[in-house]
């Protein structure tokens, strides 16, 4: 046996372990593994909002060369499981929304799919739709609840009692719009169908790579273990990829047709507006009721937002207004419209990014009213134990983040007044938010450990890196868990042959998969010792209480933010932004911080940007690409900062970690508002913060 190492390799700020195949372009993406003689899919989407179709002509589409099968609802595969409606994918002559799939060509290259799926005819029978959200929509209802959250409605003690006798109130609504994923690599799957082994294997891009094998197991009505899922290197996923959609399922439906045929489809950025989810826009009055000193007695968050008549998704958009801040009387409500609009679904940070854009505006509005600088306000309204359980904090520390972060970006030389700081045809400002996000672990993931003859362990885990850094900080776990050195230890992930993971979100892939690794390492131990035999191996896995139980577990931080605002065009700019975090122990600092400069950036990008516009009319996205869809660019984002606070949470899991990719993004907008606002001294109440809204 060779000397352990002494230095460990947790909390080292190691390269990314596949960095250099990603910027050569050696690291297959699903697209680009190799595969012989593949063919391609064009899908045909519908271009009405809701109705149904009369007919579907393919006879031009199959006559063009190169066409080997066109499916439509008339000749698809009859599906094993079609209750989750978003997977019933041409199982009907119903249109529930525009840009649903209605047919699709199979043929030997890109180009004649595509030609093929423009020469497919369909008719339709349309009716009225109703795309449009108002907080009076007659069909609104309560969920039984939001997104993991049991409750859709809370109340404790008598807030509409405390807010009429409050000395100071704010009572706003706040509005975000729709807004959609864009990672850089588009949704994608693969599909081969080997029909005499009865297997079906798929190249995907995807946010979990078990999760999507159960999924479409389950509605082609085929054993799990006869489903492979691959997905080793992910271009970005935000939530989006989170879940199977329904291209995979056409994907999947598509090589069952041509079996033998590895089938490619490629979902184009449009496409994608209407089929892999979107964070759905939101209604939110809040009211906060306080003495002259800005002490909370009442908080009420009220939300309304859409979801799909296809299949529902509540979004926790309230969620962050029960535990943030000391209100002994508080409400909190969600409230569905139901809308003949694609299914809304994860997007980073979803319920917290845009609820805390609210609460946090209105929390500034409350320190104005109140004469109360913004980070005392939040200050005097700590909370000593979690408002609504009473739960300690297992390491609540947004008082550090706040004071500490004010002190490194000079808050305390601003002048309070708003619209009185200018620089030639600048109007100046600074502005501060508080960020919060739950500590979440998903038991249940499984690693594996074998000790090769070469000397080295090999561990293997079906978790997917989505471009966070993961296939890193799991070898960096592994390596400090088995005591060995970096060069000993070589990790497998992204393959559903791998042991089972859980999937890559709610900030929740390090600790979760972490903690399983930690457990094969120590299994490994007790049952093979320091001096393993070359074939000895060993599994762990994610207990359910790997985080201590009886804990409030957070992750907190705060944004500050200054921003210049054109005193003629309204031309917004965020020259300087930091961002100060409490996020336990943090396994590798360097892609750490490139996850929090990413949240930052996204939620930049939220403030100033990104809307997604619905034509009321024919039910789709006007701006549904890049050139419409505006996104954060580089001349966006000048001094960026992100750091932390040094710490390890006992109660978080073995790793002492939460997760970091997240909370960049929570209170970032909010941020750049508040700042907007002490610029101009103009209060803008909807995202984003676009420059007419300024010119009054």
């Amino acid at each position: 046996m060779t000397t352990p190492p002494t230095t460990p390799a947790v909390g080292r700020p190691l390269a990314r372990l596949e960095g250099e195949a990603k910027v050569t372009g050696l690291a297959p993406y699903a697209y680009e593994h190799a595969l012989t003689d593949p063919l391609h899919l064009g899908p045909v989407l519908s271009t009405v909002a809701r109705g149904r179709i009369r007919y579907v002509d393919t006879a031009r589409a199959e006559a063009l060369a190169g066409v080997r099968a066109v499916l439509t609802p008339a000749n698809a595969e009859r599906l094993a499981d079609t209750e989750d409606r978003e997977f019933a994918v041409l199982q009907t002559d119903e249109v529930a929304f525009r840009g649903q799939f209605v047919a699709a060509v199979v043929a030997d290259t890109p180009e004649t799919a595509r030609e093929a799926a423009g020469l497919v005819s369909v008719s339709y029978d349309t009716v009225p739709h109703d795309v449009t959200l108002t907080a009076d929509h007659p069909g609104l209802y309560r969920p039984d609840g939001v997104n993991a959250h049991p409750d859709a409605d809370t109340e404790h003690g008598e807030p509409d009692a405390a807010l009429a006798r409050a000395a100071v109130v704010v009572d706003h609504t706040y509005r975000t719009p729709m807004e959609h994923n864009n990672p850089m690599e588009p949704h994608t799957t693969v599909a081969l169908w080997d029909e005499g082994a009865g297997r079906l294997t798929l190249h995907d891009s995807t946010q979990g790579a078990h999760p999507v094998r159960r999924t479409v197991a389950g509605v082609f009505g085929l054993d799990p273990e006869d489903v492979r899922v691959i997905a080793p290197y992910v271009g970005g996923g935000f939530g989006s990829k989170g879940s199977a959609h329904a291209h995979n399922v056409l994907a999947a439906m598509a090589a069952r047709a041509v079996p033998g045929r590895p089938v490619k489809f490629a979902l184009t950025r449009r496409q994608m507006f209407s089929l892999v989810g979107y964070r759905t826009p939101t209604i939110q009055r809040v009211r906060l009721g306080a003495d002259r000193e800005g002490r909370l007695d009442a908080l009420v968050h009220e939300v309304v937002e859409q979801t799909s008549k296809v299949k529902e998704f509540a979004e926790q958009t309230a969620v962050c207004s029960r535990m943030m801040y000391a209100a002994p009387h508080r409400r909190t409500s969600h409230r569905l419209a139901p809308l003949d609009v694609p299914i809304p679904f994860w997007m980073r940070a979803p319920g917290e990014a845009p609820g805390m854009y609210a609460l946090e505006s209105a929390m500034d509005e409350l320190a104005q009213a109140c004469g109360v600088d913004p980070v005392e306000l939040r200050l005097c309204n700590e909370p000593p134990a979690h408002p609504e359980t009473g739960e300690p904090w297992s390491d609540r520390a947004l008082v550090r983040c706040l004071r500490e972060g004010a002190e490194r970006f000079g808050w305390h030389a601003r002048d309070p007044a708003p619209g009185v700081r200018r620089d030639g045809d600048w109007l100046l400002g600074t502005g501060v938010a508080s960020a919060v996000y739950p500590h979440l672990v998903n038991p249940g993931s499984v690693a594996e450990i074998r000790y090769g003859e070469d000397g080295r362990y090999r561990v293997g885990i079906g978790a997917a890196d989505i471009g966070t850094g993961a296939l890193t900080a799991l070898t960096q776990i592994a390596a400090d868990a088995l005591g060995r050195p970096l060069s000993e230890v070589v990790v497998a992930i992204g393959d559903t042959d791998l042991p089972e993971a859980s999937v890559a979100g709610g900030s929740s892939g390090t600790t979760s998969w972490g903690a399983a690794v930690v457990a094969a390492a120590r299994a490994f131990r007790d049952e093979h010792g320091a001096d393993p035999a070359p074939g000895a191996g060993a599994r762990g896995t994610t207990p359910e209480d790997t985080a201590t139980p009886g804990y409030a577990q957070f992750s907190f931080g705060a944004h500050f933010a200054e921003v210049r605002v054109h005193a003629d065009t309204g031309e917004v700019r965020v020259p300087r932004m930091l961002g100060l975090f409490s996020v336990g122990r943090v396994v590798n600092p360097r892609t750490a911080r490139s996850q929090l400069l990413g949240g930052m950036v996204m939620g930049l990008s939220m403030a100033l940007h990104e809307q997604s516009v619905v034509d009321p009319e024919f039910g789709h996205v006007v701006n549904g690409d890049l050139a419409g869809y505006h996104v954060a660019a580089h001349a966006d984002v000048a001094g960026l900062e992100a750091d932390w606070l040094e710490g390890n949470d006992p109660h978080a899991g073995p790793l002492g970690s939460r997760g970091v990719g997240e909370i960049g993004i929570v209170g970032a907008a909010a941020a750049v508002a508040n700042a907007a606002h002490h610029a101009t001294g103009v209060r803008i109440r909807e995202l984003p913060l676009t420059p007419d809204r300024f010119l009054r």
